[in-house]
Formats: structure tokens, C-alpha cells, sequence
């Protein structure tokens, strides 16, 4: 692993990519001290590394199965719906900046989050998805 995280951290953001995952580290005051770009195995790799901390990523299909995983490493994983991250980019709109807007809204006290599902919990509400479009044709 090339990048080690920051011991100081203690928050993360991710922005999650189809292939490309963005994140960024703050420290206690709020302040950036850490931004990085990994692969599946090299993120999972770098947060099984990193300080037992928050991290926080907008509602998407894989932020389920990512927040798993966090959570069995033993970090407090959260999902944020995407339209909560929204107030928090703070210049045009890139990876980087859309992950450090997630790793400042995770840390917000009023924020409100997305229940992180079982494999099962998942799996049952797309089939509720589907029936409810085959009963609507």
C-alpha cells in the first residue's frame, strides 16, 4: 500500500466511483489533513490501516456493502442520503471536493443517515421493488 493513513484522523469521507474510490481525512478541528484516490482492495486495504473512526459516504447502491465491511473492521460507518451532502460542496463540483463535503457532513451532529442494511434486508426490498413494478404494469 502505497498512501498510509493519518493517525490524526478522525473522520473520512468517501466518494464512491464505479472503479475509483476518492477519500479524505479530517482531524479533530475539521481541518483536511489527508486526500487520496484508491482501487477497491487498495481502499479496504488502507481503512483496515486507519484509525477505528467515523467514516461517512452518500447513499448509493455500494455504500451498503462498503458500510459492512467498515463495520467489521470496526469503524462507525454512515450513510448520507445525497441531497444532505449538497450544502456542503464547497466549489465546483469534483470526487475530491464531493468527499470532502461527505467527510464534513458525517461529522455534523443534526445529520440524519440511512440505516445500514443486512444482505437480506437488501435483497428483500428489491424484490418489493420489482413486485411493486409488475403490479403497477
Amino acid at each position: 500500500m502505497r498512501t498510509k493513513p493519518d493517525p490524526k484522523a478522525t473522520a473520512f469521507g468517501i466518494d464512491i466511483g464505479k472503479k475509483v474510490f476518492h477519500v479524505v481525512a479530517l482531524n479533530a478541528a475539521g481541518a483536511v489533513i489527508q486526500r487520496a484516490k484508491f482501487s477497491r482492495d487498495t481502499l479496504l486495504a488502507f481503512l483496515e490501516a486507519a484509525p477505528k473512526t467515523l467514516i461517512g459516504m452518500e447513499a448509493c447502491p455500494g455504500s451498503q456493502w462498503l458500510a459492512r465491511r467498515l463495520a467489521a473492521m470496526g469503524h462507525n460507518a454512515r450513510i448520507i442520503p445525497a441531497r444532505f451532502v449538497k450544502p456542503y460542496v464547497k466549489s465546483n463540483k469534483s470526487d475530491t471536493v464531493d468527499a470532502a463535503a461527505i467527510a464534513e457532513a458525517v461529522t455534523r451532529p443534526t445529520m440524519r443517515f440511512v440505516a445500514v442494511r443486512t444482505p437480506e434486508q437488501v435483497d428483500l426490498q428489491a424484490l418489493h421493488r420489482i413486485r411493486d413494478h409488475l403490479v403497477a404494469q
